[in-house]
Parts: C-alpha cells; sequence; structure tokens
C-alpha cells in the first residue's frame, strides 16, 4: 500500500532567490524617465565619455536614457541631475562634452546639416551656438579651457587631422570662482 503524503504548492522545490530576482527586474524596468531629484548616478542604460568640471562640482556624460543619445549634466555635490533646457535636440546626437571651471559652458559635438560641429551651450543662458559652422572638414574631440575663452578641437579640414584653437574673444564673460583675479595678458 502506498502512503500518501500531501505536499502544498510552497513545499515544492522552487528557487525562491530566482523568483524574487525576476520580479525585482520587472519592477525595477518600469520607469524610462530621466531622474531629476536625488538619485544614484549610475542606471541600467549606457552612459560614456565623461568629463568633470574644473572645481571637481560638476560631471556631463552621454548616456541612452529615454532610448535617445543625450547629454546629461549631474552635480555630484547635491547628486541630481542639472536640468539643461536647449540642450539635447530630438534630431540630433550630441557627444565628446568638455565643462569649463564651473561647469557653466559646456563645449561638444553635434551635427548640423549631416556635419559634425563644435557648439558651446551656456549654463547661464540656456542657449547653445555653433562655434564651427564654417569649417569645410570633419571636426571631433572639442574641449574648453578652464575659463570658458578658449575651444580646441580636431579638424581634417586639410586632409589629416590638425589641432584648432578657437579664441572666443576678450568680451566673453569668464567662467572663474567667485571674487578670483583675472590677470591681463603681457
Amino acid at each position: 500500500m502506498n502512503k500518501f503524503t500531501p505536499t502544498l504548492w510552497l513545499q515544492r522545490p522552487i528557487h525562491w532567490s530566482l523568483i524574487f530576482g525576476l520580479i525585482s527586474l520587472l519592477v525595477s524596468c518600469g520607469t524610462s524617465e530621466i531622474p531629476l531629484g536625488p538619485t544614484s548616478l549610475n542606471s541600467r542604460y549606457a552612459e560614456e565619455q565623461p568629463t568633470l568640471s574644473g572645481n571637481g562640482r560638476f560631471l556631463a556624460f552621454v548616456s541612452n536614457r529615454n532610448g535617445s543619445h543625450q547629454l546629461l549634466v549631474y552635480d555630484l555635490q547635491q547628486q541630481i541631475f542639472v536640468r539643461t533646457p536647449g540642450l539635447n535636440r530630438s534630431e540630433t546626437i550630441s557627444e565628446s562634452p568638455s565643462l569649463s571651471y564651473t561647469g557653466r559652458y559646456i563645449v561638444y559635438l553635434t551635427s548640423d546639416q549631416g556635419r559634425p560641429v563644435v557648439a558651446l551651450y551656456d549654463r547661464a543662458t540656456q542657449q547653445s551656438q555653433i562655434l564651427t559652422p564654417v569649417y569645410r572638414g570633419w571636426v571631433r574631440n572639442p574641449a574648453i579651457s578652464p575659463d570658458g575663452r578658449y575651444v580646441v578641437f580636431e579638424t581634417a579640414s586639410r586632409g589629416q587631422w590638425d589641432i584648432e584653437v578657437l579664441d572666443r574673444g576678450p568680451n566673453v564673460e569668464l567662467d572663474i570662482p567667485n571674487g578670483a583675479t583675472v590677470d591681463a595678458p603681457n
């Protein structure tokens, strides 16, 4: 005679850690918005090309959050994302960011009529401007000086990669710490 032992569903050999892991994965994939409040910097999205401001407070990087390629700025001190209206446009890709000393100016690559151009975003005015609209060749790897006056980048206008230095002029509002003095050029 066979002995019958009732087994409950919970007594079956199931790997509970696998079930809880799958449930937590489903719950974490619920939102695709960029977190704008206090949040962790790292996410499940591809993020690359990080750059720090000269004072070490701001981090700019390229992210694939929201399913689109965009340039984000993160305040490391307050641990929040900084709003940058007008920086990311839906029809263009932004990459290779560089920050000035306090992160006021952001230089980056974007496209204009299918060609890469160097652009500058001013966080104080929340406006972007293209710095290289007339270059015939390709441009890459832009960087901005800590004070925001000079922008350097590589260009292939002569058939080889050369370095260009763009002086934004003596009347540009410099990105310097409060109370710092500006030395006059010799």
